[in-house]
């Protein structure tokens, strides 16, 4: 039987969450935040900053790509979508250290992090479920 701890520590050594991503970005965190979702979902709105790779190039991508001793956050749409799975799983095959981004691009939107598209980078309204709001200076 593995003990609690054990299991709880595993987890986070392999999960991540978008408020640690953005901090980590925030701080100058030396990672390399994937988005492996369809190009029409990219197209949509991504991570500011990240890259896209399919999680099915992955493969014969990264290794031309991204240095192997990077630290990788890979993420899909939402907690409804494996494909941040199936990315993880394709870096960790390579031998890449890989976190997943738990709640997918669904929940970096909804807590208000800086979202790009063709248009630039913006920020949409913060789900007050799931985000805090941020205060603007009254000044």
């Amino acid at each position: 039987m593995i003990d609690r701890a054990d299991y709880f520590a595993a987890k986070l050594e392999y999960e991540t969450d978008a408020s640690d991503v953005h901090a980590d970005l925030r701080a100058g965190t030396p990672i390399v935040v994937i988005d492996v979702r369809s190009a029409e979902a990219w197209a949509q709105g991504r991570v500011a900053g990240a890259t896209h790779m399919h999680y099915s190039e992955i493969e014969t991508r990264a290794p031309a790509e991204i240095p192997s001793d990077s630290e990788v956050v890979v993420y899909c749409w939402s907690p409804g979508c494996n494909a941040g799975a199936k990315g993880a799983l394709a870096f960790s095959r390579l031998g890449y250290s890989v976190r997943e981004m738990i709640g997918g691009f669904e929940y970096w939107v909804r807590e208000g992090y800086p979202v790009e598209d063709a248009d630039g980078v913006h920020h949409r309204p913060v789900d007050p479920l799931t985000g805090i709001p941020r205060v603007r200076n009254r000044a």
